[in-house]
């Protein structure tokens, strides 16, 4: 048993008798009536996936720097503070404006003291979404960034870049095509038919899932706990997915 039978998700059998109307919900071309479309006289319709990988060439770095005080103000201006330094210093090193953006900005009254009027505090937060070409110097960014006062890497995101998805995206659409003419294949023969050629293609729910490093800020302190020690993050693929929904025009064998 071919094992993308076996794993194959929405894979449909449509044969159709002679005489009958074609596909449901198919359309024909502009200015042809619709009793000149083409009909089927046996069909396979098959669902198929496909996936290709990459070394990533993009990477996001979310840090963030953290404030707490007795007034909200005072947080306020220690963020912004935090601001200036933090953003000096990674444009210092190279990374372009546009590539620091705000994530998140948040100050609100601490939850330990919101019913004790007497000790309340404030909780500010000011998150960074920092992005990178180079992957290879994310672990020099972080320590850039801690070291210009971030007090969080809250997450590294390593994924790709437009060029570099499109190529990967069509790998994947051939993957899903050799999969849906394999899966097409097996059920033409178990049905006494034999494939003779693709009749309409169509994709659908295409994606990218990029490699994630989480709780990044506990990696460093283990991997770069020497003095001086640069940080070191270790990447992995993207892998980007693509179904087809393939008709496959069918004879008797």
């Amino acid at each position: 048993m071919n094992r993308k039978l076996a794993t194959a998700v929405g894979v449909a059998l449509l044969v159709a008798l002679a005489g009958c109307s074609g596909l449901v919900g198919s359309t024909g071309s502009p200015g042809v009536d619709a009793g000149d479309e083409p009909t089927l006289d046996r069909n396979i319709e098959v669902v198929a996936d496909g996936e290709a990988t990459a070394e990533p060439d993009r990477a996001t770095i979310r840090v963030a720097v953290t404030a707490t005080g007795n007034d909200s103000a005072a947080v306020r201006d220690e963020l912004s503070a935090g601001d200036e330094e933090l953003r000096a210093a990674l444009t210092d090193w190279g990374i372009d404006e546009d590539d620091i953006r705000t994530d998140q900005y948040d100050v609100r009254e601490s939850y330990e003291t919101r019913d004790n009027p007497d000790l309340t505090r404030y909780q500010g937060v000011h998150r960074y979404a920092i992005a990178l070409d180079d992957v290879e110097a994310v672990g020099e960014v972080i320590d850039v960034a801690v070291g210009a006062g971030a007090d969080e890497v809250q997450r590294i995101e390593f994924g790709l870049s437009e060029e570099r998805e499109r190529e990967v995206r069509e790998a994947a659409i051939e993957n899903a095509m050799a999969n849906a003419e394999d899966d097409a294949t097996v059920l033409a023969s178990s049905s006494g038919l034999e494939l003779a050629g693709a009749y309409s293609v169509s994709t659908a729910n295409a994606g990218v899932t990029p490699y994630r490093v989480s709780d990044a800020a506990m990696m460093a302190e283990t991997e770069g706990g020497d003095a001086g020690a640069a940080t070191g993050i270790e990447t992995g693929d993207v892998s980007v997915q693509v179904s087809v929904n393939v008709v496959y025009a069918a004879e008797q064998a």
